[in-house]
């Protein structure tokens, strides 16, 4: 039996929508998560910064011997992926929402949000280039979204978070796309705004793929009973905590880690 976990990391909270997809899928695995919320949002910070925070994180993560890792987090997959080498299967969120979004979409037309430093990098236009050149990619940044996710503005009816969302989609709507990848995963949380906003429009959901990705690559852990949960956050654990029911409707407990401390 191989009953060493799966690790998951992201920015804050988004990364959990990739742990609830791992739950339905791989339910017996034991799941490590860290969530570097002293230091969220990434994606309107430089390259070398992201790419020296995931570093970080990942280091932290490789002290529980995972026998996988998952960069849950959009903005790192697109500036961190490839700058350190863990040793394990390592899945990030854009390959697998790209080829997901290019095996669905009807008319060629696919649109992506995501946070300003990943589509600053050219990773998932390149990445789609490369799963079908014909798909034309239509992209925009969605800077404020993360903030509002981490805020709990995501419930119905939030007039601040629809205007905001109608103004970000208008581009999408110019463009015709039939399919729209959610290429931060704190954007899942807002499904259904965008959904409103694009009737019709397929929503990739990030963290799903990246989940679906990963549990083709591991050995099953052999355990008969659902896995074990353990939750590390670098800034106010019981806010994470508290937030994290809007994703995984359920309880949990974090664990706050100072990463100076324990990286030394």
């Amino acid at each position: 039996m191989d009953k060493r976990p799966i690790a998951i990391f992201d920015s804050g909270l988004g990364g959990l929508t990739a742990v609830g997809a791992l739950l339905d899928l791989v339910p017996n695995e034991n799941l490590v998560y860290f969530g570097d919320t002293g230091r969220v949002p990434y994606g309107t910070r430089s390259r070398r910064t992201i790419r020296r925070f995931a570093a970080q994180a990942a280091r932290f993560l490789m002290g529980f011997d995972p026998k996988a890792l998952i960069v849950a987090c959009g903005t790192a997959s697109t500036a961190a992926m490839g700058s350190f080498d863990c040793g394990v299967p390592l899945v990030g969120v854009v390959e697998p929402s790209v080829k997901k979004a290019a095996s669905v979409t009807r008319n060629k037309q696919v649109g992506l949000i995501a946070t300003p430093a990943s589509v600053r990098t050219g990773a998932y236009s390149a990445c789609m280039r490369a799963a079908d050149p014909d798909v034309t990619l239509t992209e925009r940044d969605g800077r404020l979204l993360v903030p509002l996710v981490e805020a709990g503005r995501v419930n119905p009816g939030d007039r601040v978070t629809g205007l905001l969302i109608e103004e970000y989609c208008a581009p999408f709507r110019e463009a015709g796309i039939d399919t729209l990848i959610l290429g931060c995963t704190h954007y899942p949380l807002l499904s259904g705004y965008f959904a409103a906003a694009l009737p019709g429009v397929t929503l990739i959901n990030a963290g799903q793929t990246a989940a679906a990705a990963l549990s083709g690559l591991i050995k099953p852990s052999g355990l008969e009973q659902p896995g074990s949960l353990r939750f590390f956050v670098s800034d106010d654990a019981e806010g994470f905590s508290e937030q994290a029911v809007l994703f995984l409707n359920r309880t949990i407990g974090a664990e706050f880690v100072d990463l100076e401390e324990v990286l030394v």
